[in-house]
């Protein structure tokens, strides 16, 4: 395996599951609780177990698309919309030049985000959240502060109608919601830090999204790919009582071209056959649809190695 670069806030779950000498790689993922560091966490359980590699997780602030460049981990998981602008060199990463070792791998789950305020809170619709506290800045994870952005442009938003708290990234947010220094809470459903504000808060009620023609274009100017699913109630879900419009976008697994084509072909098989096993260990993954695993992303290129299981599945993206 290559080296890992050990850093204040990075937290290794090596996941136990294959022989000691079985060959190891490396996943990041956004922190400890996150909805990506769950479903990177049941990724690397399945690929542990069945793709004959251990996979360990690297749970971290930052995306990991740097280190992926750099050719010093071998897989991270992002959403569909961070993927373009990073290896475009767009929206949050303008300045900073176009990533181009970074690969795509497959489309795995949708994220299905969410603005959640304490369930007796007088704020109905994201047009309520005016002059409220809302989380911003994210230095460490600038992609959360742009999907709350883009809730707020639904209704005809921005951050100068709101008043902005400073916080790194959302778990940090998280944390500020509970002690009550701002109104709202952004997440993807199904995270496990969802259940645990719900219980320190005493419940919670998600804010729903205009769907309407021009809000959706708000959305998509801040969030390119993202579109609009209705959620209804379901076990492990807090927060939604009746059906619900909210954001959608897609959970991306990424690796790189220092990354060998037999890594990713096996990493890729193994998560397109064994659907259960991922259910199992994470719940939202059944909305995984492992055909659908080939759906390209706007600005960047498929890994070899995926490419070669797809064609093989037959569900290979047409050119």
């Amino acid at each position: 395996m290559k080296a890992l670069i050990f850093a204040a806030g990075f937290v290794i779950a090596p996941m136990l599951v294959t022989p000691a000498s079985a060959q190891a790689v490396s996943i990041i993922t956004t922190p400890t609780g996150s909805f990506s560091n769950s479903g990177g966490a049941a990724m690397a359980k399945v690929v542990s177990e069945k793709a004959r590699m251990r996979m360990i997780v690297q749970a971290q602030a930052s995306t990991g698309f740097d280190e992926l460049e750099a050719g010093t981990v071998e897989f991270n998981v992002s959403n569909s919309f961070d993927v373009t602008f990073v290896v475009t060199g767009t929206g949050d990463y303008e300045g900073q030049g176009a990533k181009t070792s970074i690969r795509a791998v497959g489309s795995m789950v949708p994220y299905r985000v969410a603005m959640h305020v304490r369930a007796d809170s007088d704020i109905k619709t994201i047009a309520d959240l005016k002059g409220k506290h809302v989380s911003s800045g994210f230095n460490a994870q600038k992609t959360i502060g742009r999907i709350i952005e883009a809730h707020l442009a639904n209704a005809g938003l921005s951050y100068k109608d709101v008043v902005g708290v400073p916080t790194p990234n959302v778990v940090s947010q998280a944390n500020d919601f509970k002690a009550g220094k701002v109104d709202v809470l952004f997440f993807a459903l199904g995270s496990a830090a969802i259940k645990e504000a719900s219980a320190t808060v005493g419940g919670l009620r998600v804010l729903p999204i205009n769907d309407s023609e021009d809000a959706l274009k708000r959305i998509q100017a801040i969030l390119p790919g993202a579109y609009v699913l209705t959620v209804g109630p379901a076990p492990g879900i807090d927060g939604i009582a009746q059906p619900t419009k909210l954001i959608a976008f897609d959970m991306v697994l990424n690796s790189s071209t220092h990354v060998s084509d037999d890594i990713v072909y096996r990493a890729v098989k193994v998560l397109h056959d064994n659907k259960a096993d991922l259910v199992a260990t994470f719940p939202p993954f059944a909305l995984f649809e492992p055909d659908k695993m080939s759906k390209l992303v706007a600005g960047a290129e498929l890994h070899p190695g995926a490419v070669k299981f797809y064609k093989e599945a037959g569900i290979a993206p047409k050119s």
